[in-house]
């Protein structure tokens, strides 16, 4: 059974910091490229930060380089989503999504919610 369980979401004053993880399980993780999107009340789901199979190359949503970093740990079947300076419209659903140049099939999370408020 494939799962994305995403961690680590919460309420955070502006200018604070989150980790967000997601733990993925039933399927081979490795070969997989691993995203992170995010939707607020009232918009589109958009993507926030991607990050290939073996780490070596990312890329970022503009309203959000230099303050948010992606990791994977391909050992422990995890992806990472550092969040530094919070600010109020990083509020939204954050979800893990995973998909493979050898399959045609992906897999998203449930989703955590960040919220930024003081």
């Amino acid at each position: 059974q494939v799962q994305l369980v995403e961690s680590g979401g919460g309420l955070v004053q502006p200018g604070g910091s989150l980790r967000l993880s997601c733990a993925a399980s039933g399927f081979t993780f490795r070969d997989y490229h691993m995203s992170w999107y995010r939707q607020a009340p009232g918009k589109e789901r958009e993507l926030v930060a991607r990050i290939l199979t073996f780490g070596g190359w990312t890329n970022y949503a503009d309203s959000v380089k230099g303050r948010f970093t992606i990791s994977r740990d391909n050992a422990k079947n995890t992806v990472f989503l550092q969040m530094i300076r919070l600010r109020p419209d990083d509020t939204a659903v954050y979800y893990c999504y995973a998909n493979s140049d050898k399959a045609t099939t992906t897999y998203w999370g449930q989703g955590t919610q960040v919220t930024v408020s003081s």
